[in-house]
């Protein structure tokens, strides 16, 4: 960045500096670039799998490297906390925005390019980008040679598996990082694209038209004092020639100005585009080497942001100066932050992921299954299920369900519902408009003399299902609501500890909505239970209950749970009577139906594994 106020103002209001040759070919990147290479790469510490990945984000380091002035050590402390840090962080690309020397002199530059050498000796794939300290800053990209690009120039990220490729000047590139089992693309685009770079970055995305798109440059916006950030003159070029009609591109990330901000731009295709501006040169110590992280959570939706600095962090405490001090690490809004961003769904328009079919009912008969409910055959959206109605027992072992209605509710109490869980393998649930005090509803109840009625389970059991909670489950009294029971008390099968006028076997869900699975077991007098955590209303989940013939754990969405007994508890009681789907009952009388939608329902006779419930992905 420009210390000179009346020049920088003199290049935001030109804008375009000059138009350059057409710069629409793309240079060949060298050998072994594609993803598969970057996987195998002799070092390679990060995980191009794992959901959560870092990207490292490095902004104007140029009062570093200013002739006879300046430090390299605060930079070359950054680059070595990056490499220390890549397994743990498991930080994927590093990206310099600009500015990396202040003079453009050779003599700053090949100082500069040594440090970077940290990186190329641990093979940390990166892209660097001329900000107007590092050329000549009257000029655009078709300046022809320069320092800057015997440095920083294509040769530079040959040998990187992440290059794919440059403009012919070589002052603009792109780079394609897998992370989080995907491809990202990166622009690294120079301080003055010519409009045929404009037209190379446009055919970079159209053949690489499902990747999502990071850009970085060195000025695009600028921000207030209050971290606000709004377009440059640039900016405004940069966003009408590129960004607002490219829907891949969903984050920018620039230097030049301080201070750091950012905003949210709304895109031709009504998308946001994050738009980020960092740079701490007027700091202490020319920003004492601050890198951003930016913390990719796909599993969570949410980029977590952070800024500090390495150099001053590796220090002894005890011995860093009062400046220091307040400089090792940026905590305020502007530099520590988290950006929500429903990944799947801002990328549909570009990369949309298919949904899970259905999937077929032999899939899910796996050897041992008792019972196998699925509600697609109900009818269409809102059919009421007629009273007396049977469900069918996929599992062929004759396991049926019957429709039953509490007194005062009327048909609508359980109807069809095209509502399912993403994985589940019917697309069809139950809604069941279940109330207490006084219990109102339906439920489902297996059919006399059903198998399941009499089985006791003592080699171990799987029971698994599909719950969404509606928004007001919390507000409109449903604790205790049970999900899947079976009819009969403690003290019908004898047993005399506890409670004995408590259910046999009930899933239920407490009044903070917490699941709970509380048995009679076989070989105990009182209740074993086992709890979860409260459940989020209107979000589907699933649920299983494992019981390997000693003890029995709880899981949710394939994790398992903590409050799990140790105590052995072998089987489950009976009463010879049926089980009941959507229906709390104590000392035998039901006392409420069930509110919420309950999808595909599943018992087995043996203890299955993760990759066997029936949200897994072996059923794919």
């Amino acid at each position: 960045m420009s210390n000179n106020p009346s020049r920088r103002a003199l290049l935001q209001g030109v804008g375009l500096l000059g138009v350059g040759t057409a710069a629409g070919t793309l240079l060949p990147a060298g050998t072994a670039y594609a993803a598969e290479a970057e996987k195998s790469a002799p070092g390679r510490q990060s995980d191009p799998n794992e959901p959560r990945f870092t990207l490292a984000v490095v902004p104007d380091t140029q009062y570093l490297f200013d002739a006879d002035r300046g430090d390299p050590a605060p930079l070359s402390a950054a680059f070595d906390h990056l490499v220390a840090a890549r397994a743990e962080q498991n930080i994927v690309f590093t990206a310099h925005l600009g500015d990396v020397v202040e003079n453009a002199e050779a003599a700053e530059l090949a100082r500069a390019g040594k440090v970077f050498d940290i990186l190329d000796r641990h093979k940390m794939p990166y892209s660097v980008l001329a900000g107007n300290h590092d050329i000549n800053p009257s000029t655009d990209d078709q300046r022809g040679a320069s320092p800057y690009l015997d440095v920083f120039g294509p040769n530079r990220y040959r040998k990187m598996s992440t290059f794919r490729g440059a403009t012919v000047d070589g002052y603009n590139t792109y780079h394609i990082f897998t992370a989080g089992g995907r491809q990202w693309l990166l622009l690294a685009l120079d301080w003055r694209p010519s409009a045929g770079t404009f037209t190379w970055a446009r055919e970079v995305l159209r053949t690489h038209p499902q990747l999502p798109a990071i850009l970085t440059t060195h000025d695009l916006a600028s921000a207030d004092g209050n971290g606000q950030a709004r377009l440059s003159g640039h900016g405004q070029r940069l966003w009408d020639s590129l960004i607002k009609e490219h829907d891949q591109i969903f984050l920018t990330l620039n230097g030049h100005y301080w201070p750091s901000g950012r905003t949210v731009l709304r895109n031709t295709a009504g998308n946001d585009v994050h738009v980020h501006i960092t740079n701490y040169q007027d700091r202490y110590y020319g920003g004492s080497g601050m890198v951003r992280l930016y913390h990719f959570d796909l599993a969570r939706n949410t980029i977590d942001v952070e800024t500090f600095s390495p150099w001053i962090l590796e220090k002894d405490p005890a011995r860093r100066n009062a400046l220091e001090q307040q400089e090792v690490e940026l905590t305020d809004a502007v530099n520590r932050f988290s950006i929500a961003i429903d990944f799947t769904k801002r990328f549909a328009g570009f990369a949309p992921v298919p949904p899970r079919g259905p999937r077929p009912i032999s899939q899910l008969v796996v050897p041992g299954t008792v019972a196998y409910w699925r509600f697609d055959q109900v009818g269409p959206d809102g059919t009421p299920v007629p009273e007396g109605a049977q469900i069918a027992d996929l599992s062929g072992r004759g396991n049926h369900l019957t429709r039953v209605t509490l007194p005062g509710s009327d048909q609508t109490a359980m109807r069809s519902s095209g509502e399912h869980h993403p994985d589940q393998p019917a697309h069809a649930s139950l809604f069941l408009d279940g109330r207490k005090k006084p219990a109102r509803g339906a439920y489902l109840q297996t059919v006399d003399k059903a198998p399941l009625n009499a089985m006791t389970f003592r080699s171990g059991y799987t029971i698994e299902a599909f719950i969404k909670l509606p928004s007001d489950v919390r507000a409109t009294n449903h604790a205790w609501m049970s999900v899947l029971g079976r009819m009969g008390s403690g003290q019908n099968a004898g047993k005399t500890g506890g409670d004995p006028a408590e259910p046999l076997a009930t899933l239920s869900l407490s009044d903070g909505m917490a699941l709970q699975w509380a048995v009679f077991p076989l070989n105990q007098n009182d209740i074993s239970t086992n709890w979860g955590h409260e459940m989020r209303a209107g979000e589907w989940f699933h649920v299983a209950v494992v019981n390997d013939g000693k003890t029995t754990t709880m899981y949710v969405n394939g994790a398992k749970l903590l409050r799990n007994p140790s105590t052995p508890a072998i089987g489950l009681a009976t009463s010879d009577e049926p089980w009941l789907v959507g229906a709390y009952h104590y000392d035998r009388i039901v006392e409420q139906g069930f509110y919420g939608w309950l999808g595909d329902i599943r018992i087995v006779d043996r203890p299955l594994k993760v990759s066997q419930f029936m949200q897994a992905s072996q059923f794919s």
